[in-house]
């Protein structure tokens, strides 16, 4: 098995991200196996794709053992452009999709997460956009979807803050769109036998219209998160924040 399973069922595909060591953090061989998986699965005949995560988690997010690396494991460009299409193949696709979160779903896994139709998490799961406490800012398109289902003033201050927020706060707020405990994939069953037996001609007529009207704008944010990207992995609060990281300390950031 690679780093991504893939479930045919016909109708209905099921996406596994398969790094359960590692929490599914993705790495430059997960993100270039995830954008060649998401391109099949959009010219198959499915109607649905149901995106989950392997073990104890949705995904952790960027491997941290990439972010080490001078040029994330690969050429930066290549590697960010790669992961602007994987979110755009998944926000534009046209079938309807559902992110299934369990476990930590946090930065590029969060950004990922959210360019899916339906969000549904998990009453234990835990999620956060924490790409500052690392000095970086959110990329994966995190910008464009955090303040789609937030607004901007509440989309700046939870991406300024970095924390780690509960399943039942996030139904609140409206980053994910339905709870569900033990009975996890009943409640998916559930979803998409009901998308299964609606008009989905015209669900995804709906779907296209918004996602054409918003494509530029993404693309744009996309774009943005790559060169800010770029300028912060070159800072020094981001080598602070790694350092930290890896020796399991507080970091002491200078802004600069």
């Amino acid at each position: 098995m690679g780093t991504v399973n893939v479930l045919d069922q016909g109708s209905v595909v099921v996406l596994e991200l398969n790094r359960p060591e590692s929490l599914n953090a993705m790495n430059v061989e997960m993100l270039e196996e995830l954008e060649r998986v998401l391109e099949e699965i959009s010219n198959n005949d499915a109607k649905v794709l149901v995106v989950k995560g392997s073990g104890n988690a949705f995904s952790a997010g960027g491997d941290i053992k990439m972010m080490l690396q001078e040029n994330v494991g690969g050429d930066f460009d290549q590697v960010m452009d790669t992961i602007g299409s994987i979110v755009t193949k998944l926000y534009t696709m046209p079938k309807i999709t559902i992110s299934a979160l369990h476990g930590a779903a946090a930065g590029l896994g969060l950004s990922f997460a959210l360019s899916s139709d339906f969000v549904v998490a998990h009453n234990s799961t835990k999620l956060a956009m924490n790409f500052i406490k690392i000095g970086l800012i959110p990329d994966g398109g995190g910008h464009f979807f955090m303040e789609k289902r937030l607004g901007e003033a509440k989309a700046k201050q939870m991406i300024w803050e970095g924390k780690t927020i509960s399943a039942e706060e996030a139904l609140h707020l409206g980053l994910v769109d339905t709870l569900a405990g033990d009975q996890m994939e009943e409640v998916i069953s559930k979803r998409v036998a009901a998308i299964l037996h609606a008009p989905l001609q015209a669900m995804i007529e709906t779907k296209t219209i918004f996602a054409k009207q918003s494509l530029p704008r993404l693309q744009q944010t996309l774009e943005l998160e790559k060169n800010a990207q770029r300028r912060m992995r070159q800072s020094q609060d981001h080598k602070e924040g790694i350092r930290a990281f890896v020796e399991k300390r507080k970091p002491q950031f200078t802004g600069k």
